[in-house]
């Protein structure tokens, strides 16, 4: 990954690249960040620059992710007696190589694992750390990455604080996290925490210009749709831009929201809905909720007389988009997106899908008709 190829976050390229050429670089870092803002790309470009510094022959073998002393961490499933990233190495490189910006949910797309428990085993420290007791093989520094740190267990968590405190010598570490909640708060301490902001929409306005074959008024839509994730905006472009299963749902979602108030049976409705779409598998699923809040947030755009930002309206199967929208204020916008956002994470931790989509669908109807 070479720093020009990173989508915005020019502060923190110069602060990486003065943290080498200044010698302080801190033997341990955690990134904290959403895949989609660029954390792993920011590593690998900082690892290329420290190796490269090393040995000018090491850049090519960074970029292709076989440079013997770059090593990686990444959570798994148990296969066999143990979990260690080894196994799934392959796959792993395949997937960043085609997709740097590329997330957890993707992982486990990829793995097919939607119904099994990945995480980072205490097996998987064992094994860095005799990696780690032998020397380089070019004679330099020795790298790990460890990706999504805040999925190791606390079994792991535990050998890997013993890590940090004592590595052996010419040895860094950078973490990537979605986020430190799941981190402890020793290994917190003990690391030098890099906070990774959105990608401006201008700066990924320039990436999808300068990278693929689009429109200005496609490239306009993205962007802002993107919420400043490199990898949404790329996932959005590989999905319909109109997705007439998604308009049909969150049609009748919306009509039977408004209706459960006044009649009560229409609760069913609710209910036979969360069920149909429980039945998709995960990641549709969270590509419905991407949906919804985009549509959310274009529905409150409309209600404050900004219809030059409103880039995508819902005008099928004779649905009142500006009487909708009249409904979308802030005083209930927060509300909304807030219940989607947890109903994403539910789903991430493997919440039984009727029960979170009941729940959303419920909650809906009573936050459709708040207006003050």
């Amino acid at each position: 990954m070479n720093w020009e190829n990173i989508a915005g976050q020019e502060n923190l390229k110069k602060l990486l690249k003065d943290s080498i050429s200044k010698n302080r670089v801190s033997h341990a870092q955690l990134f904290i960040g959403k895949e989609g803002y660029g954390t792993l790309p920011l590593v690998l470009a900082y690892a290329k620059e420290i190796l490269q510094g090393e040995n000018e022959h090491a850049a090519s073998k960074v970029e292709h992710l076989n440079h013997l002393d770059l090593h990686f961490s990444f959570p798994v499933f148990t296969e066999g007696k143990n979990a260690v990233s080894k196994n799934r190495f392959d796959d792993f490189r395949d997937m960043i190589l085609q997709s740097p910006y590329a997330s957890y949910d993707d992982w486990t797309a990829l793995l097919e694992s939607e119904n099994k428990q990945l995480f980072i085993s205490a097996d998987e420290v064992d094994e860095q750390n005799q990696k780690f007791a032998l020397k380089s093989f070019e004679g330099g520094t020795k790298i790990l990455i460890v990706w999504r740190a805040d999925k190791m267990n606390i079994a792991a968590s535990n050998k890997f604080l013993k890590f940090l405190e004592e590595p052996p010598a010419k040895t860094l570490i950078f973490l990537t996290a979605d986020s430190t909640d799941d981190i402890l708060p020793t290994i917190l301490s003990r690391t030098q925490i890099i906070e990774v902001p959105r990608i401006s929409d201008e700066d990924i306005h320039n990436y999808l210009k300068k990278n693929l074959d689009l429109s200005e008024d496609k490239i306009q839509e993205v962007a802002h749709q993107a919420q400043g994730n490199l990898n949404d905006a790329l996932r959005f472009l590989k999905s319909e831009t109109k997705n007439p299963e998604f308009e049909k749902l969150f049609v009748q979602w919306v009509r039977d929201a408004f209706m459960v108030k006044k009649k009560p049976e229409f609760l069913k409705n609710i209910i036979l809905w969360a069920r149909e779409i429980a039945g998709w598998n995960r990641e549709k699923q969270k590509n419905f909720l991407d949906y919804a809040a985009e549509i959310f947030r274009l529905a409150l755009l409309q209600n404050y007389q900004s219809p030059n930002l409103v880039y995508k309206k819902i005008d099928a199967n004779g649905f009142n988009w500006e009487g909708f929208s009249r409904f979308i204020s802030g005083a209930n916008i927060v509300n909304i997106l807030e219940e989607i956002s947890t109903a994403d994470h539910h789903l991430t931790r493997n919440g039984n899908p009727k029960i979170v989509w009941t729940d959303l669908g419920i909650k809906l109807s009573r936050y459709i008709h708040k207006n003050t």
